[in-house]
């Protein structure tokens, strides 16, 4: 068999593989056969795929986001207020369990206490700024200022070095004014 006949044959067997994969994907999904339903999680698979996608995407569009300088005593404050407004129901906090709604959730909200391991400010910004999809995580771009959000990721920033007592301290002490 002549070589461009091998070449011809090659590339008409990978065409032909990727119009029969496309076609059980689409297959698939009309079918029914995969479980929507939060109260069963995500295949190890499945969570895979989207937790990488998620992570690099976080990463690509956080790139240009220039964080401002260490944040003081009154910026944390303020992080903490909103944190405990916008953020604690779904996310919970040192010694503070989330809403029990919030474990009906898939993939559940995760505790951000370790989130400024996981994530640079700039990219905890841009996450509480534009929401993840397909997590329940709402993009607070609406609802607060980009100083508020930066307020936020103050007390993320912040909270990793207070005793975990502090939060519901500061809860209790009316911090909030409330």
């Amino acid at each position: 068999m002549e070589r461009s006949k091998l070449i011809q044959l090659v590339v008409v067997a990978a065409l032909a593989l990727l119009a029969l994969g496309a076609l059980a994907g689409f297959a698939y999904m009309k079918s029914g056969i995969y479980n929507v339903g939060a109260s069963k999680p995500h295949t190890p698979f499945t969570f895979y795929v989207t937790n990488e996608t998620m992570i690099h995407s976080v990463r690509s569009h956080a790139r240009g986001i220039v964080a401002p300088p260490s944040a003081g005593a009154a910026q944390v404050r303020a992080g903490f207020c909103a944190y405990e407004t916008h953020c604690v129901a779904c996310h919970g906090a040192a010694a503070v369990a989330r809403q029990r709604w919030a474990a009906g959730m898939e993939p559940q909200p995760p505790y951000l206490l370790d989130a400024t391991e996981k994530f640079q400010p700039r990219e905890l910004f841009w996450i509480v700024r534009n929401g993840i999809k397909m997590t329940g995580m709402p993009s607070w771009r609406d609802s607060l200022s980009d100083a508020q959000t930066w307020d936020v990721v103050a007390w993320l920033e912040a909270s990793r070095q207070m005793p975990p007592q502090t939060y519901l301290a500061w809860r209790s002490a009316g911090v909030c004014g409330g």
